[in-house]
């Protein structure tokens, strides 16, 4: 959706604002402060700079698959990267910055966590997890430092740095031994390892918030000793109070044999899990009203607010993010079509051929997280002015100040025939330039009303059905859910 820029087209400079406040630093670049020039100003970015010059073979193509990986990533637990810039010299990528400081952070601010609270952290990581390892991707280096609160005092995390991740296909065995040592596992020591030293990582993880303190001590030598032992000490000064189910869980993760380890989708089902984080989702009529209304807008409205879902603050995502959990009850970051049925059809008794309609409409057997806050744009999530402006400058790629046909080609050419792009312009297009200027762009997006939408939607099926479909009341969907902790030897180090 237009997020992959290249100089002389399009410039990190001609639409941010960077700071000189730098953020952090790590194997793979600095991390700057940055705001957007067009849209919401206010709201921070994060800019991770890669210099190319010297970079080999080897450190490119791991750079390329980082930058791959993280395009693709859109969950509710995983930062959002919003542009890439490109050079001759260096590549610049863009992510919402996530102002609640790292996991790592609280941990020394509290010590410990209690057990209710150290659940809901493992869930969100856990479901986050899922969603990468369902997509056949290996994160390879999770530790405290690379969950982020989405804000100051909030309690939704989200995962981060996907400089060693890689993509693999199921079983297949790595040999790469990276990661951060007090964090991997015994196999990555041996160098034939697969996901499931993701699993053990988050272990560590649930050791640290539940206990205080690191499973793994000493120098590097005795670090790697006792991880390849996989001797965990529960000392009754740390975990006298804490639960049987609590300490089984932490086994369970911290199990030598990978085989006898728990998957995510295990990990997210164990009883701990499910009993401390018990709570009940209702989803909204409004929500679904949202998506039955996303089939009868047209395509380039559709288009229009996929692309605002791409620049929408983690305050906007906030209002309907639980809804989208809540509906995906597999836990792979995505809504099927037996999900959305379960909910329309079981919960609000509606018509299985609307949900039919849905994924016709989409082209694809899942709705996407990015395609469920598009459905929620106007319905549950304001339009304002800055997220009219940063959705038109994500489309005028030459900063004309005008939108072209050429243009729209260029970011939808995949999702819209290119004999549709004329005369779907010339629907926003008021005036007699065939170009699209920011007034014709926000006058055509507003006129995006999803009850007027879902109105003319139930007479179209009056007519086909002769009557209307029935929505009952909301019903709830349900979801059931020792040495001091030291920041990690390195950021992103290698295992030598």
């Amino acid at each position: 959706m237009g997020r992959l820029h290249k100089a002389p087209q399009r410039t990190l400079e001609q639409d941010y604002r960077i700071s000189s406040k730098v953020l952090g630093s790590g194997y793979n670049g600095s991390v700057r402060l940055a705001n957007a020039k067009h849209g919401n100003s206010k709201q921070p970015v994060a800019v991770k700079t890669f210099r190319l010059k010297g970079l080999n073979k080897s450190k490119k193509e791991r750079l390329q698959s980082e930058i791959e990986v993280f395009l693709r990533m859109d969950h509710p637990h995983i930062a959002r990267l919003w542009d890439v810039y490109e050079t001759d010299f260096q590549i610049n990528i863009v992510m919402e910055c996530v102002e609640g400081g790292e996991l790592f952070d609280r941990v020394l601010k509290i010590k410990c966590f209690g057990e209710r609270d150290a659940a809901d952290a493992t869930r969100q990581m856990l479901l986050a997890l899922n969603y990468v390892h369902c997509h056949g991707m290996v994160h390879r280096d999770l530790k405290l430092e690379n969950f982020l609160y989405d804000h100051q005092g909030g309690s939704h995390l989200k995962m981060i740095d996907f400089g060693f991740s890689k993509y693999t296909s199921d079983n297949a065995r790595m040999k790469t031994s990276c990661g951060t040592l007090a964090y991997v596992a015994p196999e990555v020591l041996k160098r034939s390892y697969t996901s499931a030293c993701d699993l053990w990582s988050v272990g560590v993880i649930v050791y640290i918030l539940l206990s205080g303190h690191m499973p793994f001590h000493g120098d590097s030598e005795e670090k790697m000793k006792s991880i390849t032992r996989a001797r965990l000490e529960f000392k009754h000064e740390h975990w006298g109070g804490i639960s049987a189910a609590a300490k089984e869980f932490v086994k369970s993760l911290l199990e030598a044999d990978p085989a006898k380890r728990l998957t995510s989708m295990m990990a997210l089902e164990h009883k701990w899990i499910m009993l401390s984080c018990k709570h009940m989702q209702a989803v909204d009529i409004s929500v679904i009203d949202g998506i039955r209304s996303w089939c009868a807008a047209t395509k380039l409205q559709r288009a229009y607010m996929t692309m605002m879902a791409w620049s929408l603050t983690n305050h906007q995502q906030s209002l309907v993010r639980d809804h989208f959990l809540a509906l995906d009850t597999d836990h792979n970051g995505t809504i099927s079509m037996e999900e959305l049925q379960s909910a329309m059809i079981g919960k609000f008794e509606m018509p299985m051929e609307e949900t039919r309609e849905v994924f016709d409409v989409l082209g694809g057997a899942e709705i996407q997280y990015s395609e469920f806050l598009a459905a929620m744009i106007s319905s549950c999530i304001p339009i304002d002015d800055d997220l009219l402006h940063a959705t038109f400058a994500k489309f005028d790629i030459d900063a004309s100040g005008y939108i072209t046909s050429g243009e729209l080609s260029g970011i939808l050419g995949e999702s819209l025939s290119g004999a549709d792009l004329d005369a779907l312009g010339s629907k926003a297009d008021c005036s007699e330039d065939v170009k699209i200027d920011y007034q014709e762009f926000a006058d055509y997006a507003q006129t995006y009303h999803p009850g007027t939408l879902l109105r003319k939607s139930r007479l179209a099926q009056q007519a086909t059905r002769g009557n209307a479909s029935s929505c009952a009341q909301p019903v709830a969907i349900v979801e059931i859910a020792p040495s001091p902790v030291q920041r990690a030897d390195l950021p992103c180090c290698v295992v030598q």
